[in-house]
């Protein structure tokens, strides 16, 4: 091989689990914004109206996006409209909706707490159709992090149930049923694809229900500019941006795995609440390391990396060689793949094992 010819050389491997585990980290910060931003945005909007200007927005931007790197989103439109239509319903409509109408009654930290129960419950629903139970280590990750959380916002919340708190709680099943059912229900849909069309729908459904539950327009005419500052910041970064990170950690983890990371969010609103005035004690900090720790140990992080250790024969096996083949990522939302769980680790990868992503 001459100095000038590089064309056989292997791409260098990229850890697609590893940027798939920081995407959805980033997902989880981002979705920590969220609460101070519908905080500030419900002083200028009435909830229903808030939150349909949200995901008019987002929907629009990433249905921009989608036309731009895909070509492949109206065919999954057509095999997956039904689907498409529940789980923008129930992840994108039902979800903020519930988060909207509670946070007028419930604090941004609190909100978050109760949406520390996704995991648990996403974990449960999903080893409820799958017939299999997560293992120990996950479980006790698990738990580990829910008590940070609880020591984390434990001072901010107090023990008193808002009005707000139970219908915040719906919506974080609607949210476990949503990251289920992106893997169940849909059929060859790309990430992408899964996000634009599942806000598309819940876009829609927040706009009938604000017409029919509050007057949209004279609000929006009426807003201040803070208000529609958060809702923009809610639209893109908290929408747009979260909702293709979180898919792609669905993709390549799977919903159960991703979910775990759900933990974060609690931890996130506090520090931007931080941000914004207010200073943690040594307890909160404290179970802001302990809901990290737990999210880590859940997740898998903290187990020890297998080592694959090249043969001293000549040439490798040929089951080996496949080890060895580097991977060269493409992120799961510029993919028109079929989605495959591993019977091993759970993972959504993928693959044309299953082309309902059963």
């Amino acid at each position: 091989m001459t100095a000038t010819d590089l064309s056989h050389i292997p791409a260098p491997a990229v850890p697609r689990e590893r940027v798939a585990f920081t995407l959805s980290a980033m997902a989880a910060v981002l979705w920590g914004s969220n609460f101070e931003a519908t905080r500030i945005a419900l002083q200028g909007l009435p909830p229903w109206t808030a939150a349909s200007a949200r995901f008019v927005i987002a929907a629009a931007a990433i249905l921009v996006w989608m036309l731009i790197v895909e070509r492949t989103g109206w065919r999954a439109l057509r095999r997956n409209a039904p689907a498409f239509a529940v789980l923008g319903i129930l992840g994108v409509a039902g979800f903020n909706a519930s988060l909207f109408l509670g946070m007028r009654t419930s604090s941004p930290v609190t909100a978050a707490l109760i949406l520390g129960t996704v995991p648990l419950t996403t974990n449960l629903l999903d080893a409820l159709f799958s017939l299999r139970w997560p293992n120990r280590i996950a479980l006790l990750g698990m738990a580990i992090s829910l008590a940070g959380i609880a020591l984390t916002v434990g001072a901010f919340s107090g023990a008193r149930v808002a009005p707000g708190d139970p219908v915040i709680f719906a919506g974080s099943i609607a949210w476990a049923i949503y990251t289920i059912g992106c893997r169940r229900w849909v059929r060859e849909a790309s990430p992408l694809a899964t996000s634009t069309w599942t806000m598309v729908f819940g876009a829609l459904a927040l706009v009938g229900a604000a017409f029919a539950f509050e007057a949209p327009v004279a609000a929006v005419a009426a807003s201040s500019a803070p208000a529609w500052g958060a809702v923009v910041w809610m639209a893109l970064a908290g929408s747009v941006l979260t909702y293709l990170f979180w898919q792609e950690g669905i993709a390549v983890r799977g919903p159960a795995a991703t979910s775990v990371l759900l933990n974060l969010v609690p931890v996130a609103a506090l520090v931007f609440a931080m941000m914004l005035g207010r200073r943690p004690d040594a307890t909160q900090v404290a179970g802001m390391a302990i809901a990290i720790f737990g999210v880590l140990l859940a997740s898998g992080r903290l187990r020890r990396p297998r080592v694959c250790r090249r043969h001293d024969a000549a040439a490798p096996a040929a089951d080996d060689t496949a080890s060895h083949v580097p991977m060269v990522l493409k992120p799961a939302w510029r993919t028109n793949q079929p989605f495959s769980a591993s019977p091993v680790s759970g993972w959504v990868t993928p693959g044309p094992v299953n082309k309902r992503g059963h």
